[in-house]
């Protein structure tokens, strides 16, 4: 049963990433060229593994690095570099500089683009200038700036194909996210949530960046692309104006729910996956209602848009539970059945595993023991039950409610977990943080921040002392099988490969490879500055590579990135991260390795 089964995820990630004429022949193709590392996500799956298996748990104890460069630009350095036959594509935080690199001339410089953009971006952009990376197909680098700007470049020359404005910064509109390029679209989200943005996403047509379709999260059914006959909430359909109903007048118009996070697709379905971000404002009083479709997962068609079905996690959030976490598709046993999944681990510290096909919830588990705010979620309703002493609702503005597991930066942040289908396993990077949280009454300004809650952040109590976990999670059963502590935050994403080893990357600034199977730790070297990227492989010549971007910043090394020294700065992260200044300073470096 357990090779059929592994049969038939191997299977998926063919279909998902390598050789279906439905989506883009030429992406499909690099995609399923495990020499390649294409797509920031590793596939359309986003289970960033890796079929290469040259380096494995027996020789990783022997990388040593191949060769360096320098970004020239400090602060976060999130994503990965692209990877697609002799060239490399590097990346920045703000201003969004791209590089290419000639992997066959020794990484010489083969062309830059350095965008010009508005330094006044910079305080709009919530948590730090990251940037989550390039995409390509068709020819093309596409590159989604902190301003919005989607560009279009020439993959050879870096010559400017197109280029189409996104929002708005005025009015808090910026981004930190990649795009997917699948068909003959390029989709793009939207950052902004702490300044009353309302989220979307959208398709551009790649061949000219003409705009195909846009759906927000919340609004009337004309704006969210939403059917209220046929699209459904766990099995039900929404019925008609969903996204308003459950706001108090026009507050939707500055609902937040942006959608900053990864994207996956699914060619059989012909569906984009998504997760839409907090209802604004943090102050939950200010917002009655569910706030729908904030914290929510979408299914959403790439032809059309309209969205297939919706689920949603954290109904009236009163935490900052971002459900912008990426989704992860395979196929897996859910409790002995076959299943389409789709595995979530969301930021409220609950993993979920659901049919990706019809939308039906078959686990919710926490993925943390120390997650607190909520006793469980009803596999029925959907809605998670609440534990009255961490509701920051119930407990009122201007009430500092103390002790909440997770903190607002939540179990898991937007740092991508991975699935190896040769170990049916979800390697998962973890938060270990709790919070106080005391909201307030804050009024909107376009443009200004719309936050209306004081944070404190610190270690999970009575628990290990450090601030994050590395764990190997079962999905089908919703289960940790191992765990390894870490000191702080493990705010890098991970790479399973067929070699039997994860990689990930710490805050401190260490790259570390583990043992599949046990969590063993094989590997591990201090890169000049903390890891918020994450780890990608390729294979060149024969010979596989592994790289990992190191640039400490994100909301963890806000702190450190800004020069913040308020505890309560940073959304509250500075406090609680205080101590990385004692391991690590600001960097921008890509390092490389591989076996001697």
């Amino acid at each position: 049963m357990r090779k059929s089964l592994l049969a038939t995820t191997v299977a998926l990630t063919a279909l998902l990433a390598g050789g279906t004429a439905q989506a883009n022949d030429g992406l499909m193709k690099d995609i399923g060229n495990s020499s390649n590392w294409a797509i920031q996500t590793g596939d359309y799956a986003n289970q960033r593994y890796s079929k290469l298996d040259q380096i494995n748990k027996d020789n990783v104890k022997d990388l040593k690095v191949a060769w360096t460069f320098s970004t020239g630009v400090l602060r976060g350095h999130e994503g990965s570099p692209l990877v697609i036959g002799d060239m490399m594509y590097v990346h920045t935080p703000f201003p969004n500089n791209v590089y290419a690199l000639d992997l066959a001339n020794d990484g010489a410089i083969k062309w830059v683009y350095e965008p010009k953009q508005d330094p006044n971006v910079i305080p709009v952009m919530c948590c730090d200038t990251v940037y989550r990376g390039l995409a390509a197909a068709n020819g093309m680098i596409f590159l989604h700036q902190a301003d919005t700007t989607v560009v279009a470049l020439d993959a050879a020359t870096g010559e400017v194909k197109w280029s189409v404005k996104n929002g708005d910064p005025s009015k808090g509109e910026t981004n930190t996210a990649t795009v997917l390029p699948v068909k003959d679209k390029v989709i793009v989200g939207i950052s902004g949530g702490e300044f009353g943005v309302r989220g979307h996403v959208t398709a551009y047509n790649m061949a000219d960046g003409s705009v195909a379709w846009r759906g927000y999260s919340m609004g009337p059914d004309s704006d969210t692309l939403i059917n209220p006959e046929k699209t459904t909430h766990l099995g039900q359909p929404v019925g008609k104006d969903s996204g308003t109903n459950t706001w108090e007048g026009d507050q939707w118009k500055i609902g937040g729910g942006t959608t900053w996070g990864w994207f996956s697709y699914d060619a059989e379905t012909n569906l984009m996956y998504y997760g839409s971000g907090n209802p604004s404002t943090w102050n939950p009083k200010q917002r009655p209602g569910d706030n729908r479709w904030s914290m929510t997962i979408f299914a959403r068609d790439v032809d059309t848009g309209e969205a297939k079905w919706l689920y949603q996690m954290t109904p009236h959030d009163e935490w900052d539970y971002d459900g912008i976490n990426e989704m992860i598709l395979a196929d897996i046993k859910v409790k002995g059945e076959d299943r389409k999944a789709l595995v979530h681990f969301d930021r409220n510290g609950f993993g979920y595993t659901m049919d990706r096909v019809t939308g039906e919830l078959l686990v919710a588990e926490k993925f943390d023991p120390k997650v607190n705010w909520a006793t469980h979620v009803d596999l029925k309703t959907g809605r998670p039950q609440v534990v009255a002493k961490y509701s920051t609702e119930q407990n009122g503005e201007d009430v500092n409610s103390t002790g909440i597991c997770p903190a607002a930066l939540g179990s898991k942040d937007q740092q991508p977990a991975s699935f190896s289908p040769k170990t049916q396993t979800f390697f998962v990077p973890t938060n270990h943080v709790c919070m106080d949280y005391e909201p307030f009454r804050v009024s909107y300004t376009a443009g200004q921040p719309y936050v209306g809650a004081t944070l404190s952040m610190y270690p999970a109590p009575d628990s290990h002392g450090g601030m994050g976990n590395f764990i190997a999670w079962d999905a089908g059963e919703g289960k940790i099988k191992w765990s390894k502590p870490e000191q702080f935050s493990v705010w890098s994403g991970a790479l399973a490969t067929a070699g039997d080893i994860v990689f990930y990357g710490t805050l401190e600034g260490y790259l570390k490879a583990v043992d599949a199977n046990t969590g063993d730790e094989l590997y591990k070297f201090k890169t000049p500055s903390g890891i918020i990227g994450n780890v990608m492989t390729y294979e060149r010549g024969g010979k596989q590579y592994v790289g990992i971007l190191s640039g400490i910043g994100g909301w963890a090394g806000i702190g450190l990135a800004a020069g913040l020294t308020d505890p309560q700065a940073g959304l509250g992260a500075v406090g609680g991260y205080a101590g990385l200044k004692n391991y690590t300073r600001l960097g921008g470096q890509l390092t490389v390795f591989e076996l001697p």
